[in-house]
């Protein structure tokens, strides 16, 4: 058993934000950290107090997590960025609202007393002494601790009270992964015990002490286990009351937490078996069919999140054409007239979506990425309508007269029929990169509606792009310019569809073995590499490559077209991680831990240009990495400069790292390895809430057919696919209760319960 847990995010807009430029305006952007770590940063909305983003996230992680935090900032050209203020969700809170926490929330201004983050390792223990009990509290260490200073860290030291006396530990200069390994006794006050309370501090010469955090424990609990050692989160002091009015404005969210128990993958086989039987059974063969049963039952609601599970787990069997080919079969018999196929919200339209989705966003990239990625770069003003053009920002510097509207416009119009042709040219020209598995589903979608439609023949199809010279005509009169490429266009496409469909079933398979035999990459992208010079202290030397990760290797070359030198195989990645940011003086550098050809452990350190980019790579090599065997359990995020460490000061340069790996943290992306069992999972926990609904649906029908009211249905039988089905839903929820606990579950030692 393994718990999984996700957060899917969207960020919709805010509003009566605070002015923060002289102009009476702000440039708002949020950052969202999980447990302080920052995960995501949205774009930019300039000039503007009500900000809309709509920009959605899914980050999967440990279900140990504690809380997601949203900062809105003001971005700001010439000096450090402003914060606003921040929104705060617990895990507690997210829990409360299992189909997801929706609505408005004032921002907070932010008080560096909350602003805490990081664990600290402590013992606690009562002890007998001559003639009364002692209260020893051991503190050994903290790790990512938050940094106050600078120079982007900490000097931190710990202060412990007990029964109104107080004690200090040593003070560990410039570290957020202090060590102390220093003990504190107090008398124990038998009669009233009370709490202990643990705080860190960082150190101050000239200003005041800055709070990092506490933990304070119940010694009543502590009595009855006499002794107790761990690592506890360090916790914010909220004992100032403050009154919100929302004078900093508000954010609207959009938040769910799914905890998914995954059972291990024989258990599942059941379910997975009896689906992949019912897709191969034709439809007139067997009229109660289990899919068209799944259909009728799941509400429009969550019909998309089923046709994606379904569309996963039968690409998993290799089955994903004979799943969508039934649902052709079934769509078509309730379809009267060709052009309204896959019109409605059926089961079949949203798997088909889902398939599209799934199976070609690789091809979509590869084909279209090009052309949209240096539309980006250009950054060529463009604009056709009138009414909208806008003189200033596109006027010729120096000595050039500025352009006047007519200019702007037919300019404008170059531009798009330039990048137009473009694409168009790259989409009738990708035929043979079309996966196989594609091209023959809509080979089998043109068969089905041939012979469903045979006075339509080649109509169907085509009229679903709406590509006639009809109804691809300008709306609007500014568009005439452009009209002539779009009838090119619609020839052309009708040419690709032809082409597209022309595949038979040797070349099919042909096609998938060559695909399969293909590298294809997960990311790539330029980053910067640092690299050490001779044996001496590691020096910032920067130096941009264009990189490429794949299923094998991280590979890496001057620029995209030339040559790729293998640089780190995967299989010996042992972690990917962050770098403090005082290691080089730079943010978004990330540090691939890896074994050498020595067998010696080496790291390679990379910056990204922005957070997204840092997360998006860490998040793609942690994938690609999932099933390395000998993955590290904790790191170093700062190196080894001179004779120590910088982020734990430890003097041995194989010593034990100072903080944990975080493996489990990652973004989810559209080219996401398939993940079988959480696909059967989800399905299964669908199932099982519409199964009463489904029973009653499936008595209905076998009583009708018993009657004869549907020919071809017989009375119920042991062995039909919605009686086996009910019994493999009752066997998967007696394994789900009667399972061991899970890893995750066994971290949440009692510990956690003595904190108050």
């Amino acid at each position: 058993m393994a718990k999984r847990s996700s957060l899917s995010i969207r960020i919709v807009e805010g509003k009566n934000l605070p002015a923060k430029d002289i102009t009476g305006s702000s440039d708002p952007y949020c950052i969202v950290k999980i447990d302080n770590e920052p995960i995501v940063r949205t774009a930019t909305v300039w000039k503007t107090l009500s900000p809309f983003w709509g920009e959605e996230y899914k980050v999967h992680l440990p279900p140990t997590f504690h809380s997601v935090s949203f900062y809105v900032m003001d971005e700001d050209a010439l000096s450090r960025d402003d914060v606003i203020g921040k929104v705060c969700l617990t895990r507690d809170v997210l829990a409360e609202h299992p189909k997801g926490y929706s609505g408005w929330l004032h921002l907070k201004e932010i008080d560096p007393d909350e602003e805490v983050q990081g664990e600290i390792h402590l013992k606690m223990e009562i002890v007998r002494g001559q003639g009364s009990q002692k209260l020893r509290c051991t503190v050994f260490e903290a790790r990512d601790l938050a940094p106050k200073d600078r120079n982007g860290a900490s000097d931190p030291f710990v202060r412990v009270r007990y029964n109104g006396k107080t004690q200090e530990s040593s003070i560990v200069k410039k570290s957020c992964y202090p060590r102390w390994n220093e003990t504190f006794e107090f008398e124990l006050e038998e009669s009233a015990p009370g709490t202990l309370c643990v705080e860190a501090w960082d150190w101050d010469l000239v200003s005041r002490n800055d709070f990092l955090g506490k933990v304070v424990v119940n010694i009543q609990g502590l009595q009855a286990a006499q002794r107790e050692e761990g690592w506890f989160w360090l916790r914010p002091d909220q004992s100032k009351t403050r009154v919100d009015e929302g004078s900093l404005g508000s954010l609207q969210l959009q938040v769910w937490l799914q905890d998914e128990t995954v059972l291990p993958s024989s258990l599942y086989q059941p379910l997975v078996q009896l689906l992949c039987r019912e897709v191969k059974l034709s439809p007139k063969d067997h009229p109660v069919q289990l899919i068209s049963l799944i259909e009728e039952t799941t509400t429009a609601e969550c019909r998309q999140e089923v046709a994606t599970n379904l569309v996963k787990l039968f690409l998993g069997q290799g089955l994903v054409k004979e799943f969508l080919d039934l649902l052709f079969q079934l769509e078509l018999r309730r379809t009267v007239e060709a052009n309204t196929l896959f019109r409605s919200n059926s089961l079949a339209s949203k798997s088909m979506e889902s398939f599209l989705k799934v199976s070609g966003m690789q091809y979509l990239h590869s084909v279209l990425g090009p052309t949209i990625n240096q539309v980006f770069e250009e950054k060529k003003y463009v604009e056709l309508d009138p009414s909208k053009v806008e003189i200033k920002d596109v006027g010729c510097s120096g000595l050039h007269r500025v352009q006047t509207e007519s200019e702007v416009m037919e300019r404008s119009a170059q531009t798009l029929q330039s990048y137009l042709g473009r694409l168009l040219s790259a989409i009738s020209h990708s035929v043979r990169m079309c996966p196989a598995v594609i091209r023959a589903t809509f080979r089998q979608l043109f068969k089905r509606v041939q012979e469903h439609f045979p006075e339509n023949k080649h109509q169907a199809v085509q009229n679903m792009g709406n590509m006639d010279t009809q109804a691809s005509r300008a709306k609007e009169a500014w568009m005439e310019p452009l009209q002539p490429m779009v009838q090119e266009g619609a020839a052309q496409l009708k040419g690709f569809i032809t082409k597209l469909i022309d595949i038979e079933e040797k070349e099919e398979l042909d096609l998938q073995r060559a695909l399969s035999l293909q590298a294809l990459p997960v990311k790539e992208g330029p980053l910067f590499i640092h690299k050490a010079k001779g044996k001496g202290p590691l020096l910032p030397s920067f130096k941009k490559l264009h990189f490429s990760l794949t299923s094998e290797a991280l590979s890496f070359a001057k620029t995209p077209s030339s040559k790729k030198v293998s640089f780190i195989t995967l299989a010996n990645i042992q972690a990917a991680e962050k770098v403090e940011e005082k290691s080089f003086g730079s943010s978004h550098v990330m540090q691939i831990i890896y074994t050498g050809e020595a067998g010696q452990s080496e790291t390679a350190y990379l910056q990204c240009k922005c957070v997204n980019e840092l997360n998006q790579w860490l998040s793609a090599l942690r994938k690609v990495c999932l099933n390395n065997q000998g993955m590290l359990g904790c790191y170093h995020p700062g190196i080894f400069r001179g004779e120590k460490w910088s982020c734990c000061h430890q003097k041995e340069k194989t010593s034990l790292g100072c903080d944990k790996t975080r493996n489990r943290v990652t973004l989810k992306e559209w080219n996401d390895p398939l993940d079988l069992d959480l696909e059967a999972q989800l399905l299964y926990r669908h199932l099982l809430g519409v199964q009463d609904t489904m029973r009653e649906k499936y008595l209905e029908l076998t009583a009708l057919g018993a009657s004869g009211n549907i020919p071809n249905i017989q009375s119920e039988a042991p062995e039909d696919g919605p009686t086996q089905l009910f019994q493999v839903l009752q066997d998967l929820e007696d394994a789900h209760r009667s399972g061991p606990l899970t890893t995750a579950d066994q971290e949440k030692n009692s510990l956690l319960e003595l904190q108050t």
